[in-house]
């Protein structure tokens, strides 16, 4: 075993010896080609079972295994179908590969490798398109995933465990490189990642195209953030892709398909209004793995510690005449109040005294029953409900959330967040997909605060209402929408659409598609129009990216329906996944090597290939551990289910059968003592902590030791006729104007709230004021940058 150079903690050879990743953005959609590098090392056949995360959104659209030079291209079969092509291969000594989706979360997939003989190699090709979701700074995220974190699955739940064999993030035995080429019809102005990059190399003078790759070196070790940077805004752009051309006429296949990329732009002068009511609600994870470090660089930042500082940024930023709550759950939930409550002073500072004592000792990750008791407290009139969700995303029953979070999406609008390396894109896009909101990552360095302030900004817009899309085509041309309908749209951020258009139509045909809706009462209208000649080199990417929308609508009304519905919306699914060859939960690639080759002899030993997971603090696990490895999620062990093991019926055990160590709950190790916030030490926190909730400060020493000065010489400069409030108000805005203008993102808000607050006022002298308040802080910031 020893001439592995690969083992697994328990001392075993790894059979993956390295991961190649190849990325090629054009515009807002990636596609991602990684060949995966197997070799046998030991004097017996085995089989490899990698269980590894995607992105949630990717539409999985190729899979194949090359030996030598035999290549075998994976078909899409029936999921049942295909295992059981792959178990009677196994049993007949053949070599076979399969690729299959878990049930409970499409960011989960498995990899069986089987019968790889003794010495011999093989290459795994995966290819998958995704779309590229756009962030607050108008950069283009993408994110190859390597971090996966065992997922909790609720006691009594339905949904079967997801096995994983993990192991410290430091300690992955397989290596990566990636490369990336980007090209857009505008200009590249900069790509960022969260790991070490080559400098960029533009191929053309225009900067138009361009390559990058990860610096030497690099291990799989978290996951590869991408973040592209094009020149000028995001423009609405109309992409009409030719159909294939062995596919029939009439299906998705084979007819054009459009892809319409929205950005709307709402009127000024709605937008200068901002919301002055609504119901916020808060739900914060404080399982036991949210005490993992934000990042390995800071260890002193603990994820639930970052989440308490974010929620003092928020509570200070509400409006008056809002309400609000906050919920915390793990193994079960708290809320602070019985019902949401109107913002003011006494309860602003109730929230803030608990949300400081708020520590990660709740145990595993059950948000299903929070989420219900949320959607179960009635609306309050003309206070529009407004979600917020904090969470690592370490949850087993992805779907069963997002389905809840659908069925209530006409009473509030839902914004995620996911924190950490190894959150579930599934389940945090999925959140604010079907909850009309948006999503953000926090991962590597990132702040948290920026990230959820944006959000806040997103939900203090005007609700956009009466949305609808209409297309005005030749009249022999008509549309099929693929897309689910639109129910959210936010200033600044795209919406996609899908389209198969059928008929015929001449190359300078245009076309044209108008988005109507009300924002704040009025009636608005943005218009796109399109040239209907089809792009003939784009690889079906849109095809795949429009059947992959399609398959997950249909998924979703599956879950909906019961008995012969939703038998018939399955053969559906499984019809457009092997027409398009787009994965889905009800299908599976399968590959089988049937040439000529001698049957393979011996017994077959299973390999668990590991991926790499966040280390937590000690005595804080998420899930058990069973003696061969396997993380299992669950309350108790489970079986590994047929449809997501992809070993022989002969090899299939479960945890249970294996394991001999005394179980512990999930996350209940050292988590009777609370974790109890210090006093904020960050400067700007520490002012924040201090403005009133209608939005002045007080003049007093604490203030004065905010601003680095003494009491005296605060009180000394205050100038006559001027209340202290008003002094000290205009005092911490030009503190934050002149000090904290990096983070301007965070404070933005609750700025606006002190100023609202100083024009009801009617403050005399306030020019004197910002010129004494400069003298004192040595600082030269304008009554205008204050917006006095």
């Amino acid at each position: 075993m020893n001439r592995c150079g690969l083992l697994t903690s328990k001392k075993e050879p790894v059979p993956l010896k390295s991961i190649e990743v190849e990325l090629e953005v054009r515009d807002h959609v990636a596609t991602v080609v990684s060949t995966l590098n197997y070799q046998n090392k030991e004097d017996k056949p085995i089989e490899a079972v990698f269980v590894f995360p995607l992105p949630g959104d990717a539409a999985v659209c190729h899979f194949s295994a090359k030996m030598g030079q035999k290549e075998i291209v994976a078909e899409v079969k029936e999921k049942q179908e295909a295992c059981e092509e792959y178990d009677d291969a196994l049993s007949s000594g053949q070599q076979a590969f399969l690729l299959e989706e878990s049930d409970q979360s499409p960011d989960i997939f498995s990899m069986s490798v089987g019968c790889l003989p003794p010495g011999e190699s093989a290459s795994i090709r995966l290819e998958y398109v995704t779309e590229l979701a756009v962030q607050a700074d108008e950069g283009l995220r993408f994110c190859l995933p390597a971090v996966l974190n065992p997922r909790y699955t609720p006691q009594g739940s339905k949904a079967t465990a997801v096995q994983v064999n993990s192991v410290p993030a430091s300690l992955v035995p397989y290596s990566l490189s990636f490369s990336a080429r980007v090209s857009s019809p505008r200009p590249i102005s900069k790509v960022e990642s969260s790991c070490s990059l080559d400098p960029l190399q533009f191929l053309n003078t225009d900067q138009t195209q361009a390559t990058v790759k990860l610096g030497a070196g690099h291990k799989f070790d978290r996951d590869v953030e991408v973040l592209i940077y094009y020149k000028d805004a995001h423009q609405p752009t109309a992409v009409v892709e030719a159909g294939q051309a062995s596919a029939k006429p009439g299906t998705l296949m084979g007819d054009p398909v459009v892809m319409v990329s929205l950005f709307p732009e709402f009127p000024q002068s709605v937008m200068s209004s901002v919301a002055s009511c609504g119901e916020f609600v808060f739900l914060m994870d404080r399982s036991g793995s949210m005490r993992s470090n934000m990042n390995n660089k800071d260890r002193s930042q603990t994820r639930i510690s970052s989440a308490r500082d974010t929620l003092l940024l928020l509570l200070k930023s509400l409006p008056m005449g809002c309400y609000f709550n906050i919920y915390s759950f793990g193994s079960s939930f708290e809320h602070i109040f019985p019902k949401s409550v109107e913002y003011s002073q006494q309860t602003m500072e109730e929230a803030l005294k608990r949300v400081g004592t708020m520590a990660a000792n709740l145990g595993g990750t059950e948000i299903l029953k929070p989420l219900k008791h949320i959607y179960e407290q009635p609306c309050i009139p003309n206070q529009p409900r407004q979600l917020f969700v904090f969470t690592d995303g370490e949850v087993g029953n992805t779907k069963e959330v997002i389905d809840l979070v659908k069925k209530n999406s006409g009473s509030h609008r839902c914004f995620s967040f996911g924190i950490g390396e190894g959150a579930s894109s599934a389940l945090i896009n999925g959140l604010a997909k079907e909850g009309g909101g948006h999503a953000q990552f926090i991962t590597g360095s990132d702040r948290m605060q920026p990230k959820v302030m944006q959000s806040l900004r997103f939900a203090l817009q005007p609700a956009v209402v009466d949305i609808s899309i209409t297309w005005d085509l030749p009249k022999d041309v008509s549309v099929t929408v693929l897309s689910p309908p639109i129910t959210a749209l936010f200033q600044g951020q795209r919406s996609l659409v899908y389209g198969q258009l059928s008929g015929q139509s001449s190359e300078a045909a245009e076309g044209c598609v108008t988005v109507k809706y009300s924002l704040a009462g009025h009636p608005t209208q943005n218009q796109l129009h399109f040239s209907l000649k089809p792009e003939e080199d784009t690889g079906l990417t849109v095809h795949r990216l429009g059947a992959r929308t399609l398959i997950r609508s249909l998924e979703m009304e599956g879950r909906e329906s019961r008995g012969e519905q939703h038998t018939g919306v399955k053969e559906k699914v499984v019809a457009l996944s092997i027409q398009s060859g787009v994965s889905s939960c009800f299908t599976a690639f399968i590959a089988v090597n049937k040439g000529d080759g001698e049957v393979i002899q011996g017994p077959l030993v299973r390999r668990n290939v590991p991926a790499p997971r966040m280390m937590m603090r000690k005595a804080c696990f998420s899930a058990p551990l069973s003696q061969d490895g396997l993380v299992c999620p669950g309350p108790r062990p489970r079986a590994v289910p047929k449809s997501f093991g992809g070993s022989a019926r002969s090899l299939r055990k479960s945890c249970a059968e294996k394991s001999s160590l005394k179980k512990k709950s999930p996350g209940a190790a050292d988590s009777t003592q609370p974790e109890v916030k210090p006093p904020p030490c960050d400067p700007l926190l520490q002012l924040v902590s201090l403005q009133k909730a209608s939005g002045f400060w007080m003049l007093d020493s604490a203030l004065a030791a905010a601003l680095g000065k003494t009491s005296e010489e605060v009180k000394k400069s205050k100038p006559e006729l001027v209340s202290s409030e008003v002094w000290a108000t205009i005092l911490a805005l030009i503190w934050l104007q002149e000090f904290q203008t990096d983070a301007k993102d965070e404070w933005q808000i609750l700025a606006g709230k002190a100023v609202l607050w100083l024009q009801a006022q009617n403050a005399p002298n306030v020019t004197e004021c910002v010129d004494a308040g400069n003298a004192l802080l040595g600082c030269r910031v304008q009554k205008d940058a204050l917006g006095l």
